[in-house]
């Protein structure tokens, strides 16, 4: 699995937990996770456009049915954080990001995005206008 460098000094470039890119993160005091889109890391911590790993099948629903979904906005500061790991497939397990686009047939990181998950409920809710 994919760890992010916590200590060191990438300088942005090739950062792989750069801005846009989906993560899991799992912290500390309280054992939590998270499922969501990198806002912002630094050495403070790290902003994400997500919500908690137990809600993804809800969430996966919700979408499915149309429903308005606004993603939670959130900072985590780097003494919570244990790891990050990038939202990847694991040999034949797809990834989550897979798994929320074959059954939503919708990019996760539109609906992650605080303007997409507006624009997919306003969408959602004017289909039967056109």
């Amino acid at each position: 699995m994919a760890r992010a460098s916590l200590h060191g000094n990438d300088g942005g470039a090739g950062n792989p937990f750069a801005a846009g890119a989906i993560v899991v993160v799992t912290l500390g005091n309280p054992r939590d996770k998270f499922w969501g889109m990198t806002l912002a890391l630094g050495a403070e911590g790290l902003s994400l456009s997500g919500i908690e790993l137990a809600s993804f099948e809800d969430l996966v629903l919700m979408v499915k049915d149309g429903e308005s979904f606004t993603p939670a906005v959130v900072f985590f500061p780097m003494h919570r954080i244990e790891r990050i790991e990038l939202d990847l497939p694991d040999g034949n397990l797809p990834s989550l990001s897979q798994r929320f686009a074959s059954k939503t047939g919708l990019d996760p990181a539109t609906v992650l995005s605080a303007s997409g998950a507006s624009h997919n409920a306003a969408s959602a809710g004017t289909k039967d206008s056109e």
